[in-house]
Formats: structure tokens, sequence, C-alpha cells
């Protein structure tokens, strides 16, 4: 691809970095897909390799990363298979294609609320419940990763979209040899403190995102 769609999703994925944005911040944002079965996910560009990914996530879902930085035609990104805070490098054209998403999503942990974004407006405000002080919802840059329907049970709903980001204090009793993801589903306690980390909203809400937010969609969630 020319050097002129390169620069145009430099400039994009620059926009959607790692600055801290009010929830109305006009930013634009950028997803990646693997051009083959899996892709190695690097620790810089031309690094070390950290890990093999792909072609789904880890719930089965189709992978998608979201992108969170552009050097020349790396792309920096965020997953399912890095822990909180931590990013890796694939190589656009070689690894990856790149497109534009014009959603991104916001979370205030304070106001336990969770504003959707189009090209840089908010178009719906949803109140959620959040987790609970011994095991908080994580802050940081992610991704919506995976959409999945279930039945998951009453706890859940039949709707879940999973982020990239992991519960890393996990309430007493849980199997601490698996990786919890922290997800937005259906639940009781909107506006409180009531969770293992995940998002709780309505119904409906969840039902919205599923089809209107495509996988990669950046997710901030602030405190």
């Amino acid at each position: 691809m020319g050097q002129t769609l390169i620069a145009y999703f430099a400039a994009l994925a620059a926009a959607a970095s790692h600055g801290a944005a009010p929830p109305n911040a006009a930013t634009a944002a950028l997803a990646a897909r693997p051009l083959h079965g899996s892709v190695v996910l690097r620790a810089q560009p031309d690094g070390r390799p950290l890990v093999r990914v792909g072609p789904r996530g880890p719930m089965g879902g189709p992978l998608v990363l979201g992108v969170v930085a552009v050097r020349g035609r790396w792309v920096e990104v965020t997953a399912e298979a890095l822990p909180n805070g931590r990013y890796a490098w694939v190589k656009f054209g070689r690894d990856v294609g790149v497109h534009s998403i014009q959603w991104r999503l916001r979370v205030s942990l304070s106001r336990r609320e969770l504003y959707v974004l189009r090209d840089s407006r908010i178009v719906r405000t949803i109140r959620v419940g959040i987790g609970r002080p011994g095991s908080p919802t994580p802050t940081g840059h992610f991704a919506v990763a995976e959409k999945l329907t279930g039945p998951f049970g009453p706890a859940f709903g039949p709707r879940i979209l999973a982020l990239t980001a992991r519960q890393p204090r996990l309430p007493a009793g849980w199997n601490r040899s698996i990786t919890y993801y922290v997800a937005i589903h259906a639940g009781t306690g909107r506006g409180s403190e009531v969770s293992a980390g995940c998002l709780h909203a309505t119904e409906p809400d969840v039902r919205y995102l599923m089809r209107t937010v495509p996988l990669g969609t950046p997710v901030r969630i602030m405190r």
C-alpha cells in the first residue's frame, strides 16, 4: 500500500495513542486483522517474539487487535494475550491489515458510566456496575476483543463483549490458574461496586453494544 495511506494510518493512530482524553475528546481509532492464520506479537519493531496468536481469541472469536500507535510500517497493538498495560508490535502489510473504526468506548469508574462515541461525539451514556474494592475494574487502554452469545447463565446474560483487559485481583476462591478477562455484560448493581471486575449493564444496552461497536473498538477505562 502506498506511503500516503501509511501516513494516514499513522496520523489516525497517533490521535488514538496513549494520551489521556476526556470522554468527548476528538480522536480516531484503528484496528488490525491478521493477514494469515496467525501472527507473532513482538516486543519492539523487528524485536524479539513475545507470543504467537490467532486465528481466534481464547474464547473462540475471530482475532482482531486494537491499535494504540504506529511507527513507520509497524503497528502497536493491545491483545488478550498480553497483560494489562503491555502492548506489542506487528508489521503492517506483512502481518496485519489495518482499518479505521468510527466508534470508541470510554468508561468513568468514578461516575459509573460508559460513554459510546461515534466520530468524537457521545451518542449514548450507559450506567454500569463496576468492580468491588477487592476486585476492582482495571484502568488503562484496551479494546473490544470478542463478542460472544450464550446462554452464559443469569449472572452474565446471553451476550458478552470481552475486552483485552484482564482481572489480576481475583475474588477469594477463584481458580488462579485461569486467565479471567474483563467483559461488558448484563448484570445487577448498575451504579455500584458489585462485580468481580466486569462492567454490568442492562440487557438492552448490551444488545446495543453488540450490534453497534465492532471488534477492535478502543476502550479507555478511567478512574
